[in-house]
């Protein structure tokens, strides 16, 4: 690999921080990686498990001179964050992020950067249910897909070697305009997430059973609701506010099937659910093919 940037600075140093700091490093692709989070505690962290080769204190000492920055913070802050960094930020320098919605970052982050400066929105879809510095590997974004979201008037070159940084951390890099990019993740995410929320506090409210018997048993299925619903609620909580609209559109169309499939059976019409149950297989059959998941017996975890 051969080094994309001088300089880059993580502001905020959670899961996908800390997995693009050990990626650029096992690639060599920056030469200098400053971090800054607001917690003294993350900082301290960060500074004992060696992430990042400077922690900051301030987010002026975290960008200056920085070539790229990315704003890996809830969607919520990143408006202020942008607000506060704006004048520490060199010429010809690269602003990008990793939030999961985009027309709200990019409405809420490009009026505050100063002219001179590129900024190329960027979604990483990648990541676990767990978060904070000590989450982060380096394999993280390995055949995973990053999507680049330029906006009006990027610039052709700051947006080839952003796709560089990426795939020179191992992912595949496509590039999409903000509508597109917040449905197909309000299809892919954001929905699935809520039903998962939605399905785990039900079974939390089912007296009936007990939470002995949801833990034992659930292999069963729930299990999988419950490793999507351990996710950070400050960013998913950020992530459906901003990307109302979508999320929405989704979930009606998702109510008109439950619907559907109520119906069926309710009137014993087994047609109807071995034929949806047949396409959606063929679905999870094309998410494998892509090299996005594992068919391994039990998803590939480990017997203990």
């Amino acid at each position: 690999m051969t080094q994309v940037y001088d300089k880059v600075a993580l502001i905020g140093l959670g899961l996908i921080a800390s997995s693009m700091f050990w990626a650029m490093k096992r690639g060599g692709l920056a030469s200098e990686v400053r971090g800054f989070a607001r917690s003294s505690e993350t900082r301290e962290t960060a500074r004992k498990i060696g992430l990042c080769d400077v922690v900051c204190d301030s987010l002026k000492e975290a960008v200056k001179d920085a070539d790229l920055v990315v704003l890996c913070v809830p969607v919520g802050v990143m408006g202020d964050v942008a607000k506060e960094i704006a004048p520490f930020l060199k010429a010809g320098a690269t602003v990008s992020d990793v939030g999961s919605v985009k027309n709200a970052v990019i409405d809420a982050v490009g009026p505050h950067l100063p002219e001179g400066v590129e900024f190329i929105p960027a979604h990483p879809l990648a990541g676990t249910e767990h978060s904070g510095p000590e989450a982060g590997f380096a394999e993280l974004f390995d055949n995973r897909f990053t999507v680049l979201v330029p906006v009006e008037g990027s610039e052709k070159k700051a947006i080839s070697k952003l796709r560089e940084l990426w795939e020179g951390m191992g992912a595949n890099v496509e590039e999409m305009d903000a509508d597109h990019h917040d449905l197909v993740l309000a299809v892919t995410s954001h929905a699935p997430h809520l039903i998962a929320y939605t399905m785990v506090g039900v079974a939390d409210d089912l007296s009936r059973v007990t939470d002995s018997e949801v833990i034992k048993y659930s292999a069963a299925g729930f299990r999988d609701f419950t490793r999507i619903a351990a996710s950070d609620p400050t960013m998913w909580r950020d992530v459906f506010l901003n990307n109302k609209e979508a999320t929405l559109e989704i979930l009606g169309r998702f109510t008109e099937e439950l619907f559907a499939l109520q119906r069926a059976i309710r009137t014993g019409d087994g047609e109807h659910l071995f034929d949806y149950f047949t396409h959606t297989r063929a679905i999870r059959r094309g998410i494998i093919e892509a090299g996005q998941d594992t068919d391994a017996p039990n998803f590939g975890r480990e017997k203990k």
